[in-house]
């Protein structure tokens, strides 16, 4: 089989599995792990895959503006943040981070609890505009309009001040061996404090978000308390749930 054939094959396992072993595509095509990692290899390099320990993932992709992504996977984001309300104590100070998942949240949050919600996100802040039984503290700081955080060194010092009960994780990718990922560092540097401040850190996933690989990890899967996601089968599930992660199915 020709080089760009074995590529080929490659690349249609991931987009069929979500992840390829060397050694399963080697014994298939039977031809040596050495060719298949050496094919792999140059995929990454041409940026068409990810490398990890004995095979591949695929990139996750660039993610949208904020305001298009807004439309993306509304119903499974809503039953994400309808999950997510059942943890919520009275009393409790809770750190929302940005994105559309959490701003569903925001949504949804429990009336007449004494909730105070911390947020580095002026959108979120926004959703509680309407909302004077919840104290609300805006972080402030340099405006990453990507995501619609606040980053950098204002807000570093503001957060390592607090102790949050419960913070809900924005991430753009979930796998089991690198963790909760995001696209950038500063932006990973952010989310990792405010985890270790925390008392919980949850993660409410998007499927299509699990098993992908962004490039700047903001924690392992054992910096989290758990994960919300959707029932994509017990198979797909198996290699997070090996590590003791605590997965919430929606």
């Amino acid at each position: 089989m020709l080089t760009s054939q074995r590529k080929s094959l490659i690349l249609s396992r991931l987009q069929r599995d979500g992840r390829v072993l060397a050694k399963d595509i080697a014994l298939e095509l039977e031809v040596s792990e050495d060719t298949i990692r050496r094919d792999m290899r140059d995929m990454a390099a041409a940026g068409l895959l990810s490398r990890v320990h004995g095979g591949a993932l695929p990139i996750a992709p660039d993610l949208p503006d904020f305001s298009t992504r807004k439309s993306f996977a509304t119903a499974e984001k809503r039953a994400l943040a309808a999950a997510a309300v059942t943890l919520i104590q009275p009393q409790q100070m809770i750190f929302l981070d940005g994105g559309t998942t959490n701003a569903e949240i925001a949504r949804l949050l429990p009336q007449n609890v004494g909730l105070t919600i911390v947020t580095h996100s002026p959108t979120i802040a926004m959703e509680l505009e309407n909302r004077s039984d919840i104290e609300v503290i805006l972080i402030g700081g340099r405006l990453y309009r990507h995501s619609m955080v606040a980053v950098g060194a204002l807000a570093s010092e503001a957060i390592a001040r607090l102790r949050p009960d419960l913070f809900f994780l924005g991430a753009t990718a979930l796998h089991p061996q690198h963790g909760a990922t995001t696209g950038d560092a500063e932006e990973a540097a952010i989310k990792r404090l405010i985890t270790s401040i925390s008392a919980e850190t949850w993660l409410c996933l998007t499927t299509d978000k699990l098993d992908m690989l962004s490039p700047c990890q903001i924690v392992p899967l054992s910096g989290l308390s758990g994960v919300m996601v959707k029932d994509v089968g017990e198979e797909r599930l198996i290699s997070y749930r090996q590590t003791g992660l605590e997965i919430m199915l929606i």
